[in-house]
């Protein structure tokens, strides 16, 4: 069954694509909890409407996303965690903190699916995240995992 997709779904495709799923997953999950429509051509050409507004609000947010790429450019974040000895932390550091101390901190709010974890961080020391704040404004925030 091919449907129209209203929402990025992991494994699954991005916003606005229209994909192959079984009939039972759009029927009992995707449809009725909003995530997509049926692609039969009266949704396709609404399809095309929803990119040409899509594309013009997101034209209008690129601006303010790259404002606040230039704001976080210079910082470096601290992020606390409970470490042993030898420098390893007991769990690890996740996007979720990040997010947490961008909002706290300096006042930027950033959906944590947006921030990406180059490397597993394990131990204390400095690492770099990717901020995918717009398909053309990419950023990277710098954090030091330190002894709290």
């Amino acid at each position: 069954m091919e449907i129209i997709l209203l929402k990025e779904i992991d494994k699954l495709g991005d916003k606005h694509e229209v994909v192959n799923v079984k009939p039972g997953y759009a029927r009992n999950y995707l449809i009725p909890q909003g995530f997509a429509l049926i692609a039969n051509s009266s949704n396709r050409k609404r399809l095309d409407e929803l990119k040409r507004i899509e594309t013009a609000r997101e034209a209008k947010l690129k601006d303010h996303y790259q404002e606040i790429a230039d704001k976080l450019k210079d910082i470096v974040l601290k992020v606390g965690a409970k470490a042993g000895t030898s420098g390893k932390i007991f769990g690890s550091v996740t996007n979720v903190q990040i997010a947490q101390l961008l909002k706290e901190e300096h006042g930027v709010e950033i959906e944590r699916r947006k921030i990406v974890l180059v490397d597993e961080v394990k131990e204390l020391g400095n690492y770099k995240a990717k901020l995918n704040l717009h398909p053309e404004v990419i950023s990277e925030v710098a954090f030091e995992v330190i002894q709290e």
